[in-house]
């Protein structure tokens, strides 16, 4: 479900003209995330670490009305909730991308999460069978700690979804500590939004 959103009564009118009409868009930054407790969380439950901060990360999505609008034909909806669409690496090098629902239970989207990923994984297919406006684009890069991160675009294709990634776990004295970049379009949000994504990720980590 998606609501329109009346442009000339939205607070971000002016911001929305603006960098609509750019090229690129897209701003982005790179931050270290405290991942121990939820590193420890998961190992102590016998669940997967990388589907435990991706559902930490779409919650915390979810939980901010920018990161759920969206750009289709020129106008912005907002709609209700947001889904994942992930990379998935598979053991011959190669990756899909894949199609994981939101839901609120993180048991229920384990479970769907780790259904699809056996099914990516069964596949060289790249593209997900579903999928929609209303994602999020995750990548995870386990093997790097990277400083930053750039996406390959097609700029001719109108694209305002989230792109999240995820770097390589580091100790650092005992914390443990991960990058995490995030992409979003200038057009539906700032960098306030961004960094109330950031706290709002960090506090489920935290859990």
């Amino acid at each position: 479900m998606k609501s329109k959103i009346n442009i000339d009564q939205w607070n971000r009118k002016e911001h929305f003209l603006f960098f609509s009409k750019f090229t690129e868009p897209f701003f982005g930054v790179t931050v270290k995330i405290d991942v121990t407790n939820a590193y420890y969380k998961a190992k102590e439950n016998g669940i997967s670490f990388f589907l435990h901060y991706l559902y930490c990360a779409l919650k915390a999505a979810n939980q901010i009305e920018n990161f759920r609008y969206r750009i289709i034909d020129q106008q912005v909806y907002n709609f209700d909730k947001v889904h994942a669409s992930p990379t998935i690496n598979r053991p011959n090098g190669t990756f899909g991308f894949a199609y994981m629902n939101y839901d609120e239970d993180e048991n229920v989207f384990y479970k769907n999460a780790l259904a699809e990923i056996e099914q990516v994984q069964q596949t060289n297919l790249l593209l997900p069978a579903n999928s929609g406006e209303n994602v999020i684009h995750f990548s995870a890069l386990p093997w790097l700690d990277f400083t930053s991160i750039s996406h390959a675009r097609s700029f001719d294709f109108p694209d305002s979804c989230p792109k999240i990634s995820f770097g390589k776990m580091t100790d650092n004295n005992g914390v443990k500590e991960m990058p995490v970049s995030v992409h979003v379009h200038h057009a539906l949000m700032d960098g306030y939004h961004v960094g109330m994504f950031i706290e709002n990720f960090q506090n489920l980590l935290n859990l």
